[in-house]
């Protein structure tokens, strides 16, 4: 197995007597599109600054594309890492294409002219190509700094908040280009506060709370990091809210109550035929009956007291 791309070792980052990272270690293999979650002021931000060479560290260790900060290889390792940090850093009076142009001369690209292209017709912008920055909205400025860090062929991008400023069909359009980078050779670290979209974007999600780690791993490894199963989702009248949820209780099931007639039962159940029969021996019809899954918003708000994500 290769090497990660991203690794944090035991670092701590203290800010004057306020310490943003705690002993912070994580890592993101190759090949993966990772989730970097955490409520505001849980260190995100901080964690990737550090990576990218912006923040020195207090103690501990950094590396990114296998090179720290301050060595000979660092500078090729940013090189190979495209970035989308705290909204993208436009020409305003400079067109899209003008704007790639910028960067890939940066970069040391040339020809890039083909590949510019290529890049703005992913992002849905060729029909935008020459018009002036500063006459996007947030969302296709989003859209040219997610074109702008894929130039070159980076091994690594780093995202905070691409979907920031999207409409719907805009987050499901990026969200699904995202998930097919790694298919590019890219490996991707993604900063959101959209829970439910990094729930569908990523296979793997780093929780860190108070500049320590909470949970790290696989998505199927988070959303089973807190024990909470699957169940069933069931709608009954209000009320008889009271009368269901005791009967499901008695029948040795956990039973949440979500009120408004919405109960989650939970435990061994073969399948939605056995709670239609638990209810309807007490009397009880249920007006509504589905699967309820796991998600990472309820599972991040139980590692994290409760504290919503921020960026």
């Amino acid at each position: 197995m290769s090497d990660p791309l991203i690794r944090l070792e035991a670092v701590t980052k203290r800010f004057g007597s306020t310490v943003a990272l705690d002993d912070l270690s994580l890592e993101v293999p190759e090949g993966t599109v990772c989730g970097l979650l955490g409520p505001n002021g849980s260190g995100k931000t901080t964690a990737i600054r550090v990576l990218l060479g912006l923040t020195p560290i207090n103690s501990g260790s950094a590396s990114l594309l296998g090179s720290s900060p301050g060595t000979t290889g660092f500078i090729e390792a940013t090189r190979n890492t495209g970035s989308l940090i705290e909204g993208p850093a436009l020409y305003g009076r400079a067109t899209a294409r003008e704007n790639m142009e910028i960067q890939a001369a940066t970069l040391g690209l040339r020809d890039a002219a083909s590949e510019i292209d290529s890049l703005l017709q992913l992002v849905g912008l060729i029909d935008r190509a020459d018009t002036d920055a500063r006459g996007f909205s947030l969302g296709m400025k989003q859209r040219l700094g997610l074109a702008i860090a894929l130039l070159g062929n980076p091994r690594l991008v780093i995202l905070d908040e691409p979907t920031n400023g999207l409409d719907p069909s805009g987050i499901v359009e990026i969200r699904d280009l995202i998930r097919t980078l790694p298919e590019r050779g890219v490996t991707v670290l993604v900063s959101s506060h959209l829970l439910s979209e990094v729930q569908l974007m990523c296979d793997r999600a780093t929780i860190i709370n108070k500049g320590r780690l909470v949970a790290d791993g696989t998505m199927e490894e988070i959303l089973g990091s807190t024990g909470v199963g699957e169940g069933y989702r069931v709608y009954v009248r209000i009320s008889q809210s009271e009368a269901a949820a005791s009967a499901l209780r008695e029948a040795g099931l956990e039973v949440e109550d979500r009120g408004e007639g919405s109960l989650v039962a939970r435990g061994e159940i073969e399948d939605d035929s056995e709670i239609t029969r638990i209810l309807a021996e007490s009397g009880i019809w249920i007006r509504g009956l589905m699967r309820e899954r796991p998600d990472l918003e309820r599972v991040f708000l139980s590692l994290t007291d409760g504290e919503e994500d921020a960026s």
